[in-house]
């Protein structure tokens, strides 16, 4: 979420050209993979390791999930057409949207045996792969304008969306969840932490294995959740999280994270500030830090842009001190 609501500290725009790393606070193009690319990834896959512990203190667990898959839907829409001047347009793309529908589709899955999730997994990601294939446009399976996912938008919607992006995102984006579902239930189950993170570390490795070799035969897109993105990206999310549940959990090293709980537990909140506000904050910003930064150049963007983050933070830090918890 701080990488999210940072804008990556301005370090695309000011430094492109000129650092490598650059290109890593920026969406790959079409194909590919960069860290801001494993961003959403990362925020759905944590979505998913809560919800078995979610799910199983709740006795109408069905209802809720429906209640919030539409609470979802309804604020993304809100956010996305906040401030338009033009008509409002139904999305189906922003990533609250897309957590919702993959949230309901991995209840669903969930409630199957072991082997039969399993096997839905793989039939949907056999469905959303064969589709690409069966239906492909002017430039192939995975041409950017004339994709089959783009297609249903524009008979569905009536339009595309910029970028490329497509609503059926969701059906990768739901197995990306569904890996972090599969996470949560091994943390609950029975066994050693030195066991649990084995087993971490090793489908983590499987994981960035699997996107690596499919690469060959699927293009990596984010903008499609295609398989090879989805293995690759599940696998970096897997790795950090071992990393984590070896420090914190096995470790005991919580307190430097008190920072970043601030920020999670009010994950919505900053989101949506982000979403609706963060331009103002930065306007208001610019008047008082613009002529002390503006020696630097274009990179005056990325110490701007770490005080907005910190300004943000500091409004879910006055809300955490007051036990102010905006959840859905």
């Amino acid at each position: 979420m701080l990488l999210l609501v940072s804008h990556g500290f301005g370090i695309h725009a000011a430094l492109r050209g000129q650092w490598a790393l650059a290109d890593q606070f920026e969406h790959a193009a079409w194909v590919g993979c960069t860290l801001w690319d494993l961003i959403q990834p990362a925020f759905t896959f944590i979505v998913g390791v809560a919800m078995p512990l979610a799910l199983g203190r709740r006795t109408a667990a069905g209802r809720h999930v429906a209640w919030r898959a539409l609470v979802l839907v309804v604020l993304s829409n809100v956010l996305s057409n906040w401030g338009t001047s033009g008509a409002l347009k139904l999305q189906f793309i922003n990533v609250l949207c897309q957590i919702a529908f993959s949230y309901v589709l991995c209840y669903l899955i969930l409630r199957l045996p072991g082997r039969g999730q399993v096997g839905a997994a793989g039939a949907i990601f056999a469905l959303h792969h064969g589709l690409f294939f069966l239906f492909p446009g002017a430039a192939g399976p995975f041409d950017p304008v004339g994709n089959y996912a783009a297609r249903v938008d524009l008979a569905v919607l009536g339009y595309n969306y910029s970028g490329n992006y497509t609503t059926l995102n969701f059906l990768g984006n739901g197995l990306t969840v569904l890996f972090g579902c599969w996470t949560g239930l091994l943390l609950q189950r029975e066994g050693t932490p030195e066991g649990r993170l084995r087993r971490l570390v090793g489908a983590g490795v499987g994981a960035l294995a699997a996107g690596w070799a499919l690469g060959g035969a699927i293009p990596m897109v984010k903008r499609l959740w295609t398989g090879s993105f989805l293995f690759l990206s599940t696998g970096w999310v897997l790795l950090a999280f071992a990393f984590f549940y070896w420090l914190v959990e096995m470790r005991g090293a919580r307190r430097w994270t008190f920072p970043l709980v601030v920020v999670g537990a009010n994950s919505i909140f900053i989101y949506s500030f982000s979403q609706v506000l963060r331009g103002w904050l930065s306007r208001g910003l610019a008047a008082f830090d613009g002529q002390q930064f503006a020696f630097w150049g274009p990179a005056g963007g990325v110490p701007h842009n770490v005080l907005v983050m910190l300004a943000m933070w500091g409004l879910c830090y006055w809300l955490y001190g007051r036990r102010i918890f905006f959840k859905i």
